[in-house]
């Protein structure tokens, strides 16, 4: 009997178990329900099938070697604006804090940068060492540009002059971001300890530092998530994954700082080499952190585009060809009463329709020559529609003909001589489908223009 019990009991974790699973990979998408809770869900789930096709690890792979080569000069960036703070030697103890058994190494990647300050600043390299250290960083910024337009499906980076304007403010912005991030700590604690009497700084004090460098770390990631890709980004979402990716960036900081015990390992084997490894290896898992926050960043702003995604990538032909005469109506039918247009997300949200399908529709429509974008001559801005000529009057036919009929066609050499008979066939289809339409128009369909729940 206890026995039966225990199975029954088993049996009924494993359902249960199954069909949470079920729900959190795959019926998600079919929840219409508006909640913090399923959208949360619905962020992990696109995040994580994001990551698995996109191959971050090897990206940051990369971007890690990319950074090794622009290292001397983003360093020298950094340390340049960290003088004129008064934060270099802020910086300096703060990265002996981060690497301690690597000492002598740090201190020789300080001669190098000093080395390259002193040269780009003197005779005839004033110009030109500036010239190549921002054009080194701004190399580099071009890569991170591709990673990140990558997670976010953009086909096109800025154009020339974007990118100098664009990369030259963020360059300023960021490091100064990181600066208070690595110093702030340090250059709070030596300023009051200077003022106030010796343990004035309590452990709540010193818990609070702690937490405002970690606030401008997580600020850091938020500006680069907002500033970077070339598309619009919205601010909440940056803050989300800034948060995120600025927690794993601690957690790793911590990691690197109570690991270096161990490092005294490499030091046996690399000597003074064994910096190279675990500078790779950190960097590697910075970048890491960096990419999957552009992710989350990506999938908090865009999960509710893939709702119904299974089943949009399967729909039926008929079944769409209905979806696009209802958004084709939507759009004559508010241009006939003066109604103000609607970008594709307002269709999507007034008539609870799912966002990528109206998106493919709106883009069929728009390139078939039935819509016009305002604004806009491009077929990819969420701009408001019109109807690119009057729609009222058209047959659902001739409607139905013209959207088969977009794109290429009789373009393979010699395919009608052989199959001769096929054309006569699709002849008698569409002859067959202006019957079963006869002349009703789409000004004749009965619709209720109002928006669901207004």
């Amino acid at each position: 009997m206890d026995t039966e019990k225990k199975q029954s009991r088993f049996n009924r974790l494993v359902d249960k178990a199954t069909r949470t699973w079920a729900y959190v990979s795959e019926d998600v998408w079919t929840d219409t329900r508006h909640s913090w809770k399923i959208d949360i869900i619905k962020i992990g789930n696109l995040t994580v099938k994001s990551f698995l096709s996109a191959d971050l690890q090897t990206r940051a792979c990369a971007m890690t070697y990319r950074t090794l080569l622009a290292i001397v000069p983003a360093f020298a960036l950094v340390f340049a604006i960290g003088r004129g703070f008064g934060f270099q030697n802020l910086l300096e103890t703060q990265l002996f804090q981060i690497f301690p058994a690597q000492r002598t190494a740090l201190q020789a990647a300080f001669k190098f940068v000093d080395s390259y300050l002193a040269h780009s600043s003197e005779g005839i390299f004033v110009g030109v060492g500036i010239v190549f250290l921002l054009w080194t960083l701004i190399s580099l910024m071009m890569d991170v540009e591709d990673s990140f337009n990558n997670v976010w499906g953009v086909k096109e980076g800025r154009s020339f002059w974007r990118k100098i304007t664009d990369y030259t403010a963020i360059l300023l912005v960021l490091p100064v971001l990181m600066i208070c991030s690595s110093g702030i700590q340090i250059f709070m604690s030596s300023f009051l300890q200077k003022i106030f009497p010796a343990g004035f700084i309590t452990p709540l004090m010193e818990i609070g530092l702690d937490l405002l460098s970690y606030f401008f770390s997580c600020l850091f990631f938020a500006g680069a998530y907002i500033l970077i890709p070339n598309t619009k980004v919205r601010i909440p979402n940056a803050l989300f994954a800034g948060f995120l990716a600025g927690t794993g960036f601690t957690v790793l900081q911590w990691l690197f700082v109570t690991g270096q015990i161990y490092v005294t390992k490499y030091n046996a084997i690399y000597g003074s080499f064994s910096f190279l490894p675990m500078l790779m290896i950190w960097m590697q898992l910075v970048w890491l952190i960096a990419l999957i926050g552009a992710l989350v960043c990506y999938a908090s702003q865009n999960f509710f585009r893939f709702s119904f995604d299974k089943q949009i990538t399967n729909i039926s032909q008929s079944y769409m060809e209905k979806v696009t005469i209802a958004i084709l109506l939507i759009i004559s039918r508010r241009f006939e009463l003066k109604m103000a247009p609607l970008t594709p997300r307002q269709i999507s949200d007034d008539y609870l329709l799912p966002p990528r399908l109206v998106d493919d529709v709106c883009r069929r429509l728009y390139r078939a020559g039935m819509v016009t974008h305002l604004n806009t001559d491009s077929d990819s801005g969420d701009a408001p529609l019109n109807p690119a000529y009057e729609l009222s009057q058209c047959r659902l036919s001739d409607i139905v003909h013209q959207l088969d009929n977009q794109g290429f066609g009789d373009f393979i050499p010699g395919f009608d001589n052989r199959f001769g008979a096929i054309d006569d066939l699709v002849l008698k289809a569409e002859k067959s489908l202006e019957q079963s339409f006869g002349d009703t128009t789409l000004g004749q369909i009965q619709f209720d223009i109002t928006p669901v729940g207004k």
